[in-house]
């Protein structure tokens, strides 16, 4: 339904466009439930005209049409990204060039601003959410939105993208959600529109998706409009079961938008109040009753050295034995436990390799695990995976967090 925001042939996105249709909602709109923790946020508290944390955004540059004809021109400027000193980030579409900025189709005559968290944060599964103040006019794309961190090597749209939000100014009561995937990219992405009485640009709104194994659900303002899950995919894959980062961002014309004409005003401005990202909550899927064992590399099974339930004992591969020691349960609030202990990630570290041992329930987020559809188990708090220390199956073979790599040796069944 929606325009591709990654690199995809003008061709067929303007070929999309015949056929792209808005779905209104339908019936009552539940609720949503309450979020896991929160694992990560940005408040946007800084002073008026500061630049936003570098710890948590990182911009994407230039003027290369972004595979949608667009007509901006991005960059890391406050001009196009800064705080208010109210609690805000505004992110501003303004008609000039005050760098003689080349685009794709000759001197630009718009710059803007596009953030992302690729280098910063991932997570995969959850709540990600957004208090947002929408610009407005013909030709204004505003659009706060996830791709999959393997965009590098799978390329788009394997990687997959979910869009929460996106609005375009000819239709400024109505926002967007869409998921684009391999045989559902572009114009022929899945999705649903979110129409309201007046325009989004004339207050706050809050604009979430929750992510769970086989599930995104959208909401605005807290009411749900849409679900999406394999099923709604005609056989196509999901792909939707690995860590994503996050994009917001104000384009200027496109195939979709179409193009500011004498109606559109400039400045155009996208204010942010925050951008808050919480665990699925229970830490994952819905955790079995009772203990069961967790198989690995090898068909090997994640074991607590020596049946020992003290503080710090390292937890292993080892052969499958029905122990006590290799019994785990997956409790409401995220812990994976053995032998009256909690799964833990040494001193709370957020680094590769940073050892996982037992310890003492405690409700940190060093111990708060999430299972993936893929078989991964994520840390949420480092958004790393529990790995099997360098490939190993051997016994003894410590478990460690890593990057998520999709590797064998950071798969498990239970």
């Amino acid at each position: 339904m929606l325009r591709p925001r990654t690199l995809l042939a003008a061709a067929v996105a303007a070929a999309a466009m015949a056929t792209a249709l808005v779905v209104p909602l339908m019936g009552t709109a539940s609720a949503a439930p309450a979020p896991g923790p929160l694992t990560w946020s940005d408040e946007f508290n800084g002073p008026a005209g500061s630049a936003v944390d570098q710890s948590k955004w990182r911009f994407d540059i230039g003027g290369s049409g972004w595979g949608n004809n667009e007509q901006q021109y991005y960059t890391n400027s406050t001009r196009n990204a800064a705080m208010d000193g109210a609690g805000n980030l505004v992110i501003t579409a303004r008609r000039e060039n005050p760098g003689n900025y080349q685009c794709h189709y000759g001197t630009c005559q718009y710059t803007s601003a596009r953030l992302l968290t690729s280098a910063t944060f991932t997570q995969t599964y959850g709540r990600f959410e957004a208090r947002m103040k929408l610009p407005r006019g013909q030709g204004i794309w505003p659009a706060f939105w996830m791709l999959g961190n393997n965009i590098g090597s799978a390329g788009w749209p394997t990687s997959g993208e979910i869009d929460i939000m996106e609005n375009i100014g000819r239709e400024p009561n109505t926002v967007h959600g869409t998921i684009h995937g391999p045989g559902y990219s572009g114009g022929e992405g899945i999705g649903a529109g979110y129409t309201i009485g007046s325009p989004f640009a004339d207050g706050f709104h809050t604009f979430a998706v929750d992510w769970s194994p086989n599930l995104l659900i959208w909401y605005v303002d807290g009411n749900e409009y849409q679900r999406r899950t394999p099923a709604d995919l005609g056989g196509d894959r999901w792909v939707f079961d690995h860590p994503f980062f996050m994009i917001m961002n104000v384009a200027v014309g496109g195939y979709w938008p179409g193009y500011p004409d004498g109606s559109t005003t400039f400045p155009q401005s996208l204010t942010v109040d925050y951008v808050r990202v919480y665990a699925q909550p229970g830490g994952g899927t819905p955790p079995p009753s009772g203990g069961n064992p967790i198989r690995g590399l090898g068909g090997k099974c994640v074991d607590v050295a020596g049946a020992s339930a003290a503080n710090g004992t390292a937890v292993q591969l080892w052969d499958c034995n029905s122990t006590t020691a290799q019994q785990w349960t997956w409790a409401s609030d995220g812990s994976v436990r053995a032998l009256g202990k909690c799964m833990d990630v040494t001193s709370g570290s957020t680094a590769n390799g940073a050892k996982v041992q037992l310890w003492d329930c405690n409700g940190s987020g060093a111990q708060r695990w999430t299972i993936t559809g893929a078989g991964d188990i994520v840390n949420p708090q480092s958004n790393k995976c529990l790995d099997a220390t360098g490939a190993s199956s051997a016994n003894g073979t410590r478990l460690q967090i890593w990057d998520c790599s999709g590797g064998t040796n950071q798969k498990w069944t239970r």
